[in-house]
């Protein structure tokens, strides 16, 4: 597992468009579902460790934030080939395991990881309702190994601060995480 921090896109930037199966419901869904609706895109896998960590608390928030307005989407762009604990199949148990009451997607072909400029696993990016981009960071400062405990302070802070129609946060702390597993040349400039 490579430390890989998240490239932090600009501020403001639309979120790019995606369309993508829901392993769960075998369903496509896309940003347009979520319109007019502040969104988090979540980047996240089944194995890493940095979310396996966070797995319980971020499926509390995204619970309870969806409850406030907030629309909740995580994105698994991982190599399945090589990384088979990421499998749609796997993903599929890990919705019910940590009850994520959100879509939890497939980017079999890493398209929309590279618009979105992921890069770790987690990578967060929070858009306001028009879809510019307000917040892009980590959940928290908690790592593995560390006595640093869950608490998603930055997610629910910047969270709330959207919510309140508040401007974005001025101080944003890249996420740190697993490098997303790219396939065999597909890997982005960026990473």
């Amino acid at each position: 597992m490579a430390r890989t921090p998240s490239t932090m896109l600009e501020l403001g930037t639309k979120a790019p468009d995606f369309t993508l199966l829901d392993p769960v419901t075998n369903k496509q869904v896309s940003l347009s579902d979520f319109e007019g609706k502040p969104l988090l895109v979540a980047f996240i896998c089944n194995h890493c460790p940095y979310v396996i960590l966070i797995k319980e608390a971020f499926a509390k928030f995204a619970k309870e934030y969806q409850e406030k307005g907030l629309a909740v989407v995580a994105i698994n762009a991982n190599d399945v080939a090589n990384y088979p604990e990421d499998s749609p199949e796997k993903m599929v148990e890990d919705v019910k395991e940590f009850s994520y009451n959100f879509p939890y997607l497939f980017d079999d072909l890493q398209e929309v990881a590279h618009q979105y400029q992921a890069a770790c696993t987690p990578d967060f990016f929070m858009f306001d309702v028009d879809h510019k981009l307000y917040y892009r960071g980590q959940f928290d400062d908690s790592r593995p190994n560390t006595e640093i405990p869950v608490t998603g302070e930055d997610m629910i802070n910047a969270a709330n601060d959207l919510l309140a129609g508040k401007p974005a946060p001025e101080k944003q702390k890249a996420s740190l995480g697993c490098n997303i597993k790219w396939k065999e040349g597909n890997a982005p400039e960026y990473a």
